[in-house]
């Protein structure tokens, strides 16, 4: 199993969007040209004709996509809620999707320290939770104990 982390990371969740498609693709495609790089992405189920989509960058593109943001809010009614100084830990192995109980580590792992976690992102090799900044250090160390 192998763990890495990165830091200084902005939380974006977009609140009321519209819940069609090309809405979110549009709303990713303009992130991309402004220049801002998004790793994790969720979005919640549908609730009436919006969905909430969540997304990190870096803090350092926090202010390429402001004024985005603020357009968002003005034209579409789309709330957007703001975290910065986050930190993410990626969980990866390839055996992971044969293995059960990998998640079930990870978040006891987390819940021991009594972690806040942000957001959780999975694949089939990987678990990657973003946390605040005051509960990293916390946190991974107890995931690297969970892992051996």
């Amino acid at each position: 199993m192998k763990i890495s982390s990165s830091d200084a990371i902005t939380l974006v969740t977009l609140q009321g969007c519209p819940a069609a498609l090309t809405f979110s693709a549009d709303v990713f495609s303009r992130i991309a040209k402004l220049g801002a790089n998004v790793d994790m992405i969720s979005q919640a189920p549908i609730h009436g004709d919006t969905i909430s989509i969540s997304f990190t960058i870096a803090d350092d593109d926090l202010g390429k996509i402001l004024s985005f943001l603020t357009e968002l809010r003005e034209n579409y009614k789309v709330k957007p809620i703001i975290s910065s100084g986050n930190c993410k830990i990626n969980v990866y192995d390839e055996n992971m999707k044969d293995t059960p109980g990998v998640a079930a580590k990870v978040f006891t792992a987390a819940a021991a320290v009594e972690t806040d976690i942000r957001i959780i992102t999975t694949s089939d090799v990987d678990i990657s939770i973003l946390v605040t900044e005051a509960d990293f250090h916390a946190t991974l160390k107890a995931i690297e104990a969970a892992a051996k």
